[in-house]
């Protein structure tokens, strides 16, 4: 889009999704870059249903658990915040009357969260693209516990569906299935130290048989999450716009 595209939607009143993800190992048979890619594939294919403007993704957020592993670029959860606080700033400051933000990260939940609060409703809201009750049925039915918690099945599926296929290589074996008990005490990618992580994780798997992935699964996965995000967007914007403005629009 041209400025003068961007100006115009505006005008007539618009939000707007931003897509958040990471930079970090995704396992044998994953890229670094799988929850970037996610995320801006769920919120590119969300705004071709429900004709909405996708502002260009924040790719480095806190991945410090992974920074044994080569490729991994992590920074702190401060300065992600400030950041992607800027940014949503700025985008609110030039006419948007909502950032919908995907996320395809855990770890970057607790910073955006702590953006919101800072926030008057509804001018963010923050949603990862596995959240809606339908993304997570086909997830369930997909994988099952295999799902686990890292390199997940479903998210390597959506990047072989866009960009194709890496050798299975090692990832062939199922990695060791997690308990309840660790899935509630690691959500959010609250995981220890880079040595130690890497040492309980060797491949980079935790607990997500990635193997189990086709690109047919990601498709439906991605058609599925889009539509999800489309509904969940437009009435995030619908909201909005009914909201009196707050701020007048920079000069």
């Amino acid at each position: 889009m041209t400025w003068y595209d961007v100006d115009a939607r505006i005008t007539a009143g618009a939000a707007i999704l931003l897509p958040i993800g990471s930079t970090e190992q995704h396992g044998p048979m994953g890229r670094l870059g799988t929850d970037t890619i996610c995320a801006e594939a769920v919120a590119l294919a969300a705004a071709e249903i429900c004709d909405a403007i996708v502002a260009p993704p924040l790719a480095y957020t806190p991945a410090p658990f992974n920074t044994s592993f080569p490729g991994t670029i992590s920074v702190s959860p401060e300065t992600f915040q400030t950041l992607a606080q800027e940014v949503i700033a700025g985008l609110l400051a030039q006419g948007f009357t909502g950032v919908f933000a995907v996320n395809g990260h855990g770890a970057n939940l607790a910073p955006l969260n702590q953006i919101a609060s800072t926030l008057a409703s509804p001018k963010l809201q923050i949603r990862s693209w596995w959240d809606p009750e339908p993304v997570n049925t086909l997830r369930n039915d997909l994988y099952g516990d295999w799902e686990g918690m890292h390199a997940t099945p479903s998210e390597i599926a959506i990047t072989q569906s866009l960009l194709g296929s890496l050798p299975v290589n090692q990832a062939a074996e199922p990695p060791e299935k997690l308990s309840q008990d660790y899935l509630r005490a690691h959500s959010g990618d609250r995981h220890g130290p880079p040595k130690e992580h890497r040492a309980a994780f060797p491949d980079g798997r935790v607990g997500s048989h990635s193997a189990l992935a086709t690109p047919q699964d990601g498709a439906k996965l991605l058609r599925v999450a889009a539509k999800a995000i489309a509904q969940e967007f437009s009435a995030f914007e619908a909201q909005s716009l009914a909201e009196p403005a707050d701020c007048e629009r920079g000069e």
